[in-house]
């Protein structure tokens, strides 16, 4: 009988995977392991199913992309949703879940507005009661927390991204392209390369992550090959980075912050900024505008590299015309697939630990974090030109 359930469900996911796409990344998906499937009356059937997305902020860039792919999927699969915009306040959000709850959805899906919060996640959870919740992207438990919101919950899951490892890989990347390019980069020729760092959100997991890695591993690679580490461009900031006040991760704050840096740190005061890393795109896309309007970055004069993360669209067309050098890839799409698949399992009669297994084991993107079962990350991937 057991056989026979979890050859059940493998079907469900490979229908469900194909209902919802697939990343351009991932393989083919293969069937889960073995793992026996609740009956169908334990979770609303496909036709039933209704699910409510709440979103931190609709006017972040990078979520916007994972929101035209997941809707695009939930309607191929045949799943009515609706959208909601926390417009980036965890007491309106909490609201909308409330609201939502109330008007007959079954099944919630929630990107966090206030990142690492347990208390937010559980206060979600809460609300939900007996419902399936499936958060995404933003983390529900901060660093060193790790299990207190998702270990001994069998009805939520989390579907997002291995914290550390973009900062990690811009790191890498950022030492790599500098080992290559250190003469060109150090303007002034010091023998050291100045660096602006733009964090998102001092709050935010993936942001404390990637302002600490980004420089720490690129750090690392510089002094394997001999050269000095990084040196902060204004000596006076110990922080060692210029955090977005609103927490928005904007191309505004990135654009303001640089412009106003350009002010004092100059060529001509033989002190430039010889390098840009930004927590995301669009603080890098930000700083490229004021780089560019000072006559940096446009094809025509000094390229001030400038790395970013999310590889969306604006940032893979600037790095395409020489305006920005690197990105990480958060795979949009590969995020949006896994969030569908899960909802279609469980809409189809699969507990949310196994659909949680069954979309970890489908792709090569896909892992189960260890220590955890409900817990599914997406790869990250370096993007350059």
């Amino acid at each position: 009988m057991k056989k026979i359930l979890a050859l059940l469900l493998a079907v469900v996911m490979v229908f469900a995977l194909a209902a919802c796409g697939s990343s351009s990344s991932a393989p083919a998906a293969t069937a889960a392991p073995a793992a026996e499937a609740p009956a169908a009356e334990e979770a609303p059937a496909a036709a039933e199913t209704k699910v409510a997305v709440f979103w931190y902020a609709a006017s972040d860039a990078y979520l916007s992309t994972v929101r035209a792919a997941l809707d695009a999927d939930l309607e191929a699969a045949g799943i009515a949703y609706q959208d909601f915009d926390g417009n980036n306040n965890q007491g309106t959000q909490l609201e909308q879940v409330q609201t939502a709850v109330t008007n007959g959805f079954n099944v919630l899906v929630v990107n966090l507005v206030t990142s690492g919060s347990a208390d937010a996640a559980q206060q979600i959870i809460s609300a939900a009661g007996d419902l399936p919740v499936i958060f995404f992207n933003r983390a529900v438990e901060g660093d060193g927390e790790e299990g207190t919101v998702l270990n001994g919950n069998d009805n939520i899951a989390f579907i997002g991204t291995d914290a550390p490892e973009a900062g990690h890989m811009q790191g890498k990347m950022i030492g790599d392209y500098l080992v290559a390019n250190y003469e060109d980069v150090d303007i002034n020729g010091d023998g050291e390369i100045s660096y602006a760092m733009f964090m998102g959100d001092a709050s935010n997991v993936e942001a404390i992550y990637r302002t600490q890695y980004g420089v720490e591993d690129a750090n690392a690679v510089l002094t394997a090959a001999g050269y000095p580490e990084l040196v902060y461009f204004n000596a006076s900031n110990t922080d060692k980075y210029q955090l977005d006040p609103n927490g928005a991760w904007s191309s505004a704050a990135g654009n303001e912050f640089m412009s106003t840096n350009l002010a004092e740190y100059s060529e001509a005061n033989g002190n430039m900024i010889e390098l840009v890393i930004a927590n995301n795109d669009d603080m890098a896309l930000g700083a490229m505008a004021a780089l560019q309007g000072a006559g940096y970055n446009d094809g025509n004069g000094r390229m001030i590299p400038i790395f970013g993360v999310d590889a969306t669209q604006p940032a893979q067309d600037a790095i395409a015309a020489g305006g920005m050098t690197g990105t990480v890839k958060q795979d949009a799409q590969g995020m949006a697939d896994a969030i569908c698949a899960a909802v279609a399992a469980i809409a189809g009669g699969s507990s949310v630990l196994d659909a949680s297994a069954a979309v970890a084991d489908s792709a090569d993107i896909y892992s189960m974090a260890e220590g955890f079962n409900n817990k599914i990350f997406v790869a990250y991937a370096p993007f350059t030109a």
